[in-house]
């Protein structure tokens, strides 16, 4: 992993926001205060019990000028693969865990003259310290935010508290739906966030596109890859050592290589950060990242093992 060093924390407090999520507030066990972060970071957590090794990442929802609490919001996942499960049967307060150093891919952009965020369900969680960031420097912001039903909308009437004006919620159980068409007609210089599930934002990221935004001024968050209907198995050499891997299709390469012993230095495992990235000698690549621009991902140089794929039967790797 390339955190190199990891905080020992416990929670402090837990609090049931909707049916099925829950804020988790976290405090430093051996230091004064917790590093400062930015709107739009996110934590790793790194649970370790009865030979579970659990690490998720989440968003910090709390306020960034506070450096004694962190605080994570966990939806109780139908399908889980352990990690929301566990963390909502099984932490209690006063459990002990380690948390990484914040990380921020989701970054404000000071650049933009206002900032629309449009939000589903658990993907509010980055927007909350963002706008708290936004608001203490007098910028200019809205929230476009939908749920089932107001029940189900996490961090309700703390949004509304916090944030009294430019907020506007979409319940389906009205019968209101948030439409890509509120990024029409907004002010030239206007960047738009989303967060939430992947095809709302493919769906809003195609929308912006169409409707003229630079590349440059959409922003979404990732924190699970989706995964390709029609993966196919391939092999990989790897040209400094020899070694050859076979990659099914329900696999990661990164996730072969690693368990593999190779070290790949790796973060976001979703494709945004680039830090997994590796030369390719030969084969053609099937892109399935955010990070390398058009023309990098045409030259075929490079792979996000994390997500991208082999569109031939084989790669070989310059590793």
């Amino acid at each position: 992993m390339v955190y190199t060093s990891r905080i020992n924390v416990l929670v402090k407090k837990i609090i049931q926001e909707t049916p099925l999520i829950k804020r988790f507030l976290l405090s430093p066990i051996n230091k004064a205060a917790l590093p400062s972060f930015s709107g739009g970071s996110h934590i790793t957590t790194f649970i370790q019990s009865s030979g579970l090794n659990l690490q998720r990442s989440y968003s910090l929802c709390g306020n960034p000028s506070e450096t004694q609490l962190y605080q994570i919001a966990i939806k109780k996942q139908a399908h889980s693969n352990g990690g929301s499960l566990y963390w909502h049967n099984e932490v209690k307060e006063g459990f002990k865990l380690q948390i990484s150093y914040p990380k921020n891919y989701f970054p404000l952009s000071f650049k933009a003259k206002h900032h629309v965020f449009f939000a589903a369900g658990i993907g509010i969680t980055p927007f909350i310290p963002m706008m708290l960031d936004l608001q203490s420097n007098g910028k200019s912001f809205e929230l476009h935010y939908a749920a089932k039903s107001k029940i189900d909308c996490a961090f309700y009437k703390r949004i509304n508290v916090l944030f009294p004006s430019n907020i506007y919620f979409y319940f389906s159980n009205e019968g209101k739906r948030m439409l890509p068409e509120i990024m029409q007609d907004q002010l030239i210089g206007t960047h738009v966030y989303f967060c939430g599930p992947q095809s709302l934002i493919k769906q809003f990221t195609k929308k912006a596109i169409d409707y003229g935004y630079p590349k440059t001024s959409i922003h979404f968050e990732l924190f699970s890859s989706q995964p390709k209907l029609d993966a196919k198995p391939f092999e990989v050499e790897l040209h400094k050592s020899g070694q050859t891997f076979y990659i099914p299709k329900n696999q990661s390469l990164l996730k072969v290589l690693l368990e593999a012993g190779i070290k790949v230095p790796f973060s976001c495992q979703v494709g945004r950060c680039g830090t997994c990235a590796i030369e390719v000698l030969s084969g053609e690549i099937d892109h399935q990242d955010y990070f390398l621009s058009d023309k990098e991902k045409k030259d075929q140089k490079t792979i996000l093992p994390c997500v991208s794929r082999c569109k031939s039967s084989k790669l070989i790797l310059d590793y």
